[in-house]
């Protein structure tokens, strides 16, 4: 027998075998996917194997089959009465006590962006003296993401590179992408496989700022009915045309019952079981339990392949910190807010959620005050399309816009043996509205259909029937 304990935002999956379940697709769960970009809950592409729950400890048997599985932690609120002083001292304590307690004396390689999660950390590690370097990178042709990271280095001292992520590079990694992360995401979001190799040559421990942004702001707002909390996170969670191509899956498949009724269903159940009665608190135990460790922990993976990783915020205590806090105090980014603040200098650079503003001066991002900025943006928009340049502001226009790009996603889309898998029908069908309609609103289904069709050329040994 074999024992597992999984965090209470497990960093990679530990999977399991259900002992006489058939080996062939899920279909169902991979409607799930395609509607919201993961598998929610313990789904995978297999309806004989399934991820293990956050937060739990698991027993399997010699066959890596389930033999029991019991919770360690359930999310829970129960505010303190502190002042909002204390609770920052309490932050700062735990903050920087997490860090030095995951990257110890050992070198840190911090990627760097425009918002405050990675901030937050920089500041840490100053305050530390670890040896830190860092990075950043930005799209060819769009905003200059590096320009906020590089001024965060330039303050801390923290030596520096600036990555371009150029167009087409997804074609010559995603046989390796495909292998990192199982096909458990689309593949135009990890745009750190463009730079991968340089990543590898870094030396130290990635510290890594994801989910800070989750945990230290409101979840919801706080007076939800429990039937709003499941349209809140339905409106979160699907992406634009993944409700449209789920059904279509759906439908072709023959599956039983409506998927839009399947989908709110599942989400209902799992809200359900969080005794949270608080809806911003509530929401948040949600999205930590099952957005987290489904969407955000995929391409964690990529890192990994490269250099080891560690998470602060992903810790336990910084989750059981989390649940004693009250939302006022973790409401609209405060606690971070003023963590970094104690750095007068790190508080004046821009915050890319508020450009041009700082962390002094976010509040006035709103009329008239950035009427200014927005009008010269528009006109930088304006004249780079008047002269033929495109502004970058996604992954995907860089990989699927333009001949070539267009060529080998082609190529996959109309692959032979997905052809048994998909009807080709549903894929002439979004990749025309991608082209003709909007492909801001369909490069999900796109992306999302390239990423089925690797998975299935690569895993699976089935088809849909």
């Amino acid at each position: 027998m074999k024992e597992i304990s999984t965090g209470i935002i497990p960093v990679f999956p530990s999977f399991y075998k259900v002992k006489d379940a058939p080996s062939e697709p899920d279909l169902k769960a991979i409607c799930i996917f395609a509607a919201i970009g993961f598998f929610l809950d313990q789904d995978t592409y297999w309806k004989d194997e399934k991820v293990m729950r956050p937060g739990t400890i698991t027993s399997l048997d010699d066959h890596g089959c389930l033999i029991n599985s019991a919770s360690r932690f359930e999310w829970y609120y129960q505010p303190r009465q502190i002042s909002f002083e204390q609770a920052l001292a309490e932050f700062t304590s735990l903050f920087e006590h997490i860090v030095k307690d995951q990257v110890q004396d050992s070198p840190v390689i911090l990627p760097l962006s425009g918002g405050l999660d990675s901030r937050s950390q920089a500041l840490a590690l100053l305050r530390l003296r670890n040896e830190v370097s860092s990075y950043s990178y930005s799209f060819s042709g769009g905003y200059p993401e590096s320009k906020i990271a590089r001024k965060v280095a330039e303050v801390c001292k923290f030596p520096f590179k600036e990555f371009q992520i150029p167009a087409g590079y997804l074609w010559q990694e995603l046989d390796e992408l495909a292998q990192i992360n199982k096909c458990f995401s689309e593949f135009t979001h990890p745009r750190q496989m463009a730079v991968l190799p340089e990543l590898k040559n870094m030396h130290g421990i990635f510290s890594l700022g994801h989910w800070g942004d989750v945990l230290f702001d409101k979840g919801a707002p706080e007076d939800l009915t429990e039937k709003d909390e499941v349209s809140h996170l339905l409106k979160g969670v699907v992406k634009k045309s993944g409700m449209e191509l789920a059904v279509s899956l759906w439908e072709a498949w023959g599956l039983e019952g409506r998927f839009e009724v399947y989908i709110k269903e599942r989400i209902s159940d799992l809200l359900s079981a969080i005794k949270i009665e608080n809806s911003s608190a509530r929401i948040r135990a949600f999205k930590s339990m099952y957005w987290a460790p489904r969407w955000t922990s995929t391409n964690l993976a990529i890192f990994a392949s490269a250099n080891p990783v560690s998470l602060p915020y992903y810790d336990d205590r910084m989750c059981e910190f989390i649940c004693e806090i009250p939302e006022a105090y973790l409401a609209n980014r405060r606690l971070q807010l003023a963590y970094i603040k104690q750095h007068k200098d790190l508080g004046k650079i821009t915050w890319e959620a508020h450009k041009p503003f700082n962390l002094n001066n976010y509040p006035f991002n709103k009329v008239p005050y950035n009427l200014p900025y927005r009008v010269i943006s528009k006109v930088q928009r304006e004249s780079a399309a008047l002269v033929g340049k495109k502004y970058i502001q996604r992954n995907w226009e860089l990989q699927f816009l333009g001949s070539k790009n267009e060529q080998n996603l082609l190529n996959y889309l109309y692959e032979d043996s997905f052809k048994e898998f998909i009807p080709p029908t549903i894929v002439k069908e979004f990749y025309k509205k991608f082209k003709e309609e909007d492909g801001v609103q369909f490069s999900h289904s796109v992306s999302t259909l390239l990423t089925l069709s690797v998975w299935n050329k690569k895993f699976n040994h089935g088809t849909a029937n």
